[in-house]
């Protein structure tokens, strides 16, 4: 829900794990893959934006944060913003048939995951989950764009880890608007959590930590991948340790370091792969 770089990042980071973790050992990532995946991050966070604003337009009038929102505020048309969707499509289009057919399908699978999740602050108190499952789809598409197929006994567990780990940032996110989701009756995690957040994300924390332990152990990583792991374990404690959930400047704060937690992660794959 928030059209910055940091939503950008967030979604292409969890593909460059993957790919990371497909190259061969001793070589480094491929190149024209994490470039190409960061262009389709662009477009497919810009399409995500879009859909976005497009199903909550009325919602958005009513949150001081989101009012000015070019749709929101009656500045395009709806018709605009759907030829503009189309671009964004079609553009994101184009990223995706410069991969295998087995990474066409799966990429493509995404699209409904990309259209119903902004719904389901509508009808689910879990709208954070279908986000996790949504961008992190790259940790799937990323090893079969480089080795032709998944092999789930990495991928999945990867997968797991970024779900958790979205869960735990976009819960985050959330608190920044729960006195407007409570007034407009839109739903969240924040709302649902209350009080108990932090207990929350400490348990999602751990299920990510473990998840990536496993992905790690499933395709051979060695010893910087693991401190890597331990690095974004003590990132996260201390975001939820210190976290005020009733600032919404400290909510935003802790959520865009969520990219460092990223990096750290890439960094580590990298290396270890060495």
């Amino acid at each position: 829900r928030v059209c910055l770089p940091a939503g950008t990042w967030l979604l292409y980071l969890p593909c460059t794990w993957s790919i990371g973790l497909a190259a061969a050992p001793g070589c480094l990532p491929d190149w024209r893959m994490l470039s190409l995946f960061g262009v389709g991050a662009v477009l497919m966070r810009g399409a995500g934006c879009t859909i976005n604003d497009m199903w909550d337009r009325d919602y958005d009038r009513q949150v001081a944060r989101t009012a000015s929102r070019p749709l929101a505020a009656g500045d395009i048309s709806t018709f605009q913003s759907l030829v503009f969707l189309g671009g964004q499509l079609s553009l994101a289009l184009c990223v995706l048939l410069c991969l295998n057919y087995y990474s066409i399908i799966l990429g493509a699978a995404s699209l409904s995951l990309v259209i119903t999740y902004p719904l389901m602050k509508r009808i689910t108190y879990w709208p954070q989950l279908v986000l996790g499952l949504t961008f992190n789809w790259g940790a799937l598409l990323g090893w079969s764009a480089i080795k032709g197929s998944c092999e789930w006994s990495v991928c999945l567990p990867l997968y797991f880890a970024g779900v958790m780990w979205t869960l735990v940032y976009d819960t985050i996110y959330a608190h920044q608007d729960k006195r407007d989701d409570i007034m407009i009756g839109v739903k969240s995690t924040a709302l649902q959590f209350k009080e108990d957040t932090k207990q929350w994300l400490s348990g999602f924390s751990l299920a990510m930590l473990l998840g990536l332990c496993v992905a790690g152990m499933n395709c051979n990583q060695t010893f910087p991948y693991y401190s890597a792991v331990a690095a974004v374990g003590a990132h996260l404690a201390h975001q939820i340790y210190t976290l005020d959930i009733d600032k919404p400047e400290d909510c935003w704060k802790k959520f865009a370091s969520n990219r460092t937690v990223g990096i750290l992660l890439f960094i580590g794959i990298v290396l270890g792969n060495l």
